[in-house]
């Protein structure tokens, strides 16, 4: 008797890597997480490779297992992809101390993070041309000018 197997929680076109327990703190963490949120795979992974950041290359090879998953597992077109979800979470807190003055000692706190990273497959958007608004701009203004005088 095993349990009953549960359903997959990602849609058909999804896939995810999760890295667990990375010695960096979560905000940290989020701000590289966050510039490559909604950005094309490929984009992200240039990003990445160019960033100062120390904890990109993790957070790159994070990117990489979730677009092989997204390859080898879900059979899922690479050129496709995007970064659907970047989530960071707390992970465990490590509590060292600093010896101080007088005897006294301060706690270090050592934080860990989670990060799960969400790839989705769908068709390249076209962002829409940047129209002019009716009644905005050059033309309008200088007809607004005359309208005055």
């Amino acid at each position: 008797m095993s349990k009953p197997k549960t359903e997959r929680g990602l849609a058909d076109n999804q896939a995810e890597a999760i890295a667990r327990n990375i010695r960096i703190s979560p905000r940290k963490l989020n701000l590289v997480a966050t510039s490559i949120r909604n950005l094309p795979a490929s984009r992200a992974i240039a990003d990445l490779t160019f960033s100062k950041r120390r904890i990109a290359k993790q957070v790159k090879a994070t990117l990489e297992s979730a677009i092989a998953n997204a390859e080898n597992n879900h059979q899922l077109d690479v050129d496709k992809l995007y970064v659907k979800l970047a989530e960071v979470g707390r992970a465990i807190v490590m509590k060292r101390f600093h010896a101080r003055g007088r005897g006294r000692s301060a706690t270090v706190e050592k934080w860990f993070s989670h990060l799960k990273i969400v790839v989705e497959e769908r068709e390249a958007v076209a962002k829409p041309a940047r129209d002019v608004k009716p009644g905005h701009g050059k033309a309008a203004t200088s007809s607004a000018a005359g309208e005055g005088a």
